[in-house]
């Protein structure tokens, strides 16, 4: 069984050689593909210094610049389907989703029968540490919109801590995914939801990053408010 942990990176050079160990400490065999958008920080250096004692299991693609969270896990998931993993996971590189919970998500797929495990901050109330309060609320509310105007019944529809099974890649047309911020991340789990796929919650407790930079604009959550709408009257095949 070959799993695979994408982890997007802008200058995260504080975080990419921590978040790389913790990865490779855990059971499982999980490899990493690293999908750096030009980091002016060095944080792609630091990737390809560490592929010298990982080689086999770490690896990197390098963009010319910031193209979008969305294009840099379509990138990931077909670059994962072309080499034959069977699980693959979409992972920030900055501690706020914890690399120990990554069996879990993968045991909800393997022995537990889901296509799509979803590391949820809020499917057990709200699992949020050092968030100021008026981000948890747009994130939080962000998820209650999608079940409204969806209805589309995930606590946590735009986490960003998942474990996709291959037949879900597969079976969705990555090139048909049309948001590229932070409504993919709803646009992937309702486009499998649609497609009848068995999705499940996992609870975790999500961590404000302690180093480097929020990446989050206003642009992002424009994009996925009026996609939101746009999915509901979506023909899904």
């Amino acid at each position: 069984m070959k799993n695979l942990v994408i982890i997007p990176t802008y200058n995260e050079v504080e975080n990419a050689e921590k978040i790389i160990r913790a990865v490779f400490g855990l059971p499982g065999g999980f490899e990493i593909l690293i999908i750096d958008d030009g980091s002016p920080d060095g944080t792609a250096k630091v990737v390809k210094k560490l592929q010298e004692e990982f080689n086999t299991r770490l690896h990197l693609i390098e963009r010319g610049g910031k193209l979008g969270l969305g294009t840099a896990y379509l990138t990931g998931f077909k670059w994962a389907l072309e080499r034959g993993y069977d699980y693959v996971f979409e992972m920030d590189a900055d501690f706020s989703h914890a690399p120990s919970d990554l069996p879990r998500l993968l045991s909800a797929c393997v022995d537990d029968g889901a296509d799509m495990a979803i590391g949820s901050r809020y499917c057990n109330g709200v699992s949020v540490v050092n968030w100021p309060i008026g981000r948890i609320l747009i994130s939080y509310f962000a998820s209650v919109y999608v079940r409204k105007v969806l209805g589309f019944k995930i606590f946590d529809s735009t986490a960003g801590f998942i474990c996709y099974s291959r037949k879900v890649l597969e079976t969705i047309n990555l090139d048909d995914v049309q948001m590229k911020g932070y409504g993919f991340q709803i646009e992937m789990k309702y486009t499998a939801h649609k497609l009848g796929f068995k999705i499940v919650e996992v609870p975790v407790i999500f961590i404000n990053r302690k180093e480097g930079t929020s990446k989050m604009s206003g642009s992002i959550f424009g994009e996925a408010f009026w996609g939101v709408i746009k999915l509901r009257f979506r023909r899904f095949k």
